[in-house]
């Protein structure tokens, strides 16, 4: 059973792993396209994007309810209650950008938080005012990232995810820049603005491939043809909604935890930020590994507690853990080898790396416990336990990552002889908070399966 389930995470998840990579390529594109224009537009896509990505990252979380709840239909063999949930998809994501699209339409009290000038905060509000165009679509495209998952055919999003960020990294420089060479120019010149137009454009173009693919795959035929298009349907959507909200605001919650702690620690100079944000980019990467463990997990954990197959799901469970553990613990290893290099890499200023090499070894500390973390939490998910891991996450992550975090780097301990910590306190109560939702979450997780055995 151990070779079968390894062989079903590994089909599922390593297609999950490079659409993954390739979504976190795009903001990439984005710092290093818009930084070549200006330090307004630079400062608005900090902020601007920090707002974005904690909206859509939460929104995502609540429509992932899709995927536990597809792979359970399909676990019972119900193909008519499968074929039903991707219809309601549809109303789900409508309800959701609704309301997504009325916080970036009005962000003005998110903005005033960050006291800007009035030239970025202008750029900004422009920033957000187009991805709320945007929003639908990529909210459409999680769906069908989550429906795919669910389904267990991951491979199609692989395929859309590479070409939306190739597909970004040819747009959104002609929509950024503008170059003139004699009378000729080269680019629309739209700053921060383009690159939101970029990804607008590119979500309305994967939605509708994704679309595309559930209309015409025989994959998704027999769910599609055993329901029937219907309006919203309140008791289902009541359903996702209360498996998908704790999943969003867990979401919420870790995204939170970080980039508050950017704002913090941009009292401490811009040195100590700049080494922080290297620090956070290598920390947003690794996790991408266990991040995609933990999708297949959920999946193939939905399907087997489904199909009442408790010990295939515990199966997957044990197998889940021990690839994210195994591939965690080398990345642990690497990031310790090599963080001169890495340091180096993020920038050639020699006060910059000494910030980033000190504070890399809390990352490499944490890799295993973080893996663990991740994958109890897809499991629970599985399992439709959501609620339990949001309050776990809200303790690790907010009371004691952020708040201890705060204490440890302005204030220290003094009852103990700790000295403020600067930077190094945040991230020594990230590893804290992160052991703790560890021990938390895989507690939580033995505990429903026993239960199930009952």
């Amino acid at each position: 059973m151990l070779r079968s389930s390894l062989s079903r995470l590994y089909r599922l998840a390593w297609p999950v792993l490079i659409a993954q990579l390739a979504t976190i390529g795009m903001m990439a594109i984005d710092t290093v396209v818009v930084g070549r224009s200006n330090t307004d537009n630079l400062a608005a896509l900090a902020v601007g994007a920090s707002i974005y990505v904690s909206l859509a990252l939460a929104l995502s979380g609540v429509v992932q309810a899709l995927l536990p709840g597809i792979a359970h239909q399909i676990g019972r063999g119900d193909t008519e209650a499968s074929g039903k949930l991707i219809y309601q998809a549809f109303w789900l994501v409508v309800l959701l950008a609704f309301f997504g699209d009325m916080v970036l339409c009005f962000p003005g009290w998110m903005i005033a938080l960050a006291e800007l000038p009035p030239s970025v905060e202008a750029l900004t509000r422009d920033y957000l005012f187009i991805l709320a165009f945007s929003l639908p679509a990529s909210l459409g495209y999680r769906a069908f990232h989550a429906i795919a998952g669910g389904v267990g055919k991951t491979r199609p999003l692989m395929w859309l995810s590479l070409s939306q960020t190739t597909g970004h990294a040819l747009l959104a420089p002609i929509l950024v820049d503008s170059l003139t060479i004699g009378s000729v120019t080269l680019g629309v010149g739209l700053g921060v603005s383009g690159a939101a137009l970029s990804q607008a454009v590119l979500a309305w173009l994967v939605c509708g491939a994704g679309i595309l693919v559930l209309w015409k795959s025989p994959v998704y035929q027999a769910f599609l043809n055993a329901a029937r298009w219907s309006g919203p349907d309140w008791r289902v959507q009541g359903k996702l909604l209360r498996v998908g909200l704790p999943m969003g605001l867990s979401y919420f919650v870790e995204i939170t935890a970080f980039t508050v702690m950017a704002i913090f620690i941009a009292r401490l100079g811009p040195e100590v930020l700049s080494g922080h944000r290297i620090v956070a980019n290598l920390s947003a990467m690794v996790y991408m590994f266990p991040l995609a463990i933990g999708t297949a997990t959920a999946a193939l954990v939905g399907q087997a507690a489904g199909a009442d197959h408790d010990a295939e799901a515990r199966a997957m469970a044990r197998s889940a853990f021990m690839v994210a553990c195994c591939g965690s613990g080398i990345l642990a290893v690497l990031l310790w080898s090599f963080r001169a290099d890495l340091a180096w890499l993020g920038s050639p200023d020699a006060n910059v790396q000494i910030v980033a090499i000190g504070l890399i070894g809390y990352v490499a500390a944490y890799q295993l416990f973080d893996a663990a973390q991740t994958v109890a939490a897809f499991a629970l998910r599985g399992y439709h336990v959501t609620m339990l891991p949001l309050g776990i996450h809200l303790a690790a992550f907010w009371l004691i990552g952020l708040w201890g975090g705060y204490q440890l780097a302005f204030y220290g301990l003094p009852v103990f002889g700790v000295a403020p910590m600067g930077a190094a306190g945040f991230w020594s109560a990230v590893l804290a908070a992160t052991v703790l939702a560890a021990i938390g979450l895989v507690s939580l997780l033995i505990w429903v399966q026993k239960l199930r055995r009952t």
